[in-house]
């Protein structure tokens, strides 16, 4: 899925990076200087949900949208519940996926 996922946003002119572990996210942020972070909740490590608190508590990373994108079914209270800016739900359409992530660049 993730490198479906790269293939995709390539060919919208977006430059990716992928991370298999969250432990140290702040300064994995501090030096990828990402403009959106699209985060799954069963990354290894503190996991999704975690380490977007971790990004939304930091104030020099707070105003960094972030969209979950997971399969689980309460994705939405999810989101809520972790202060992320949306969801991409899986599975998705690649039109539904690209303008998600548009909007929240915007």
């Amino acid at each position: 899925m993730v490198t479906i996922c790269k293939i995709v946003l390539s060919k919208y002119d977006f430059t990716t990076a992928t991370l298999t572990k969250c432990d140290n996210i702040l300064n994995d942020i501090e030096s990828l200087q990402p403009d959106l972070i699209l985060a799954d909740l069963g990354i290894p490590g503190i996991g999704g949900e975690k380490a977007i608190g971790i990004v939304k508590q930091h104030e020099e990373t707070k105003n960094i949208p972030v969209l979950i994108f997971s399969a689980n079914t309460n994705i939405q209270h999810i989101t809520e519940k972790a202060q992320a800016d949306g969801y991409i739900e899986k599975p998705f359409a690649l039109n539904t996926f690209i303008e998600t992530i548009q909007s929240h660049l915007r």
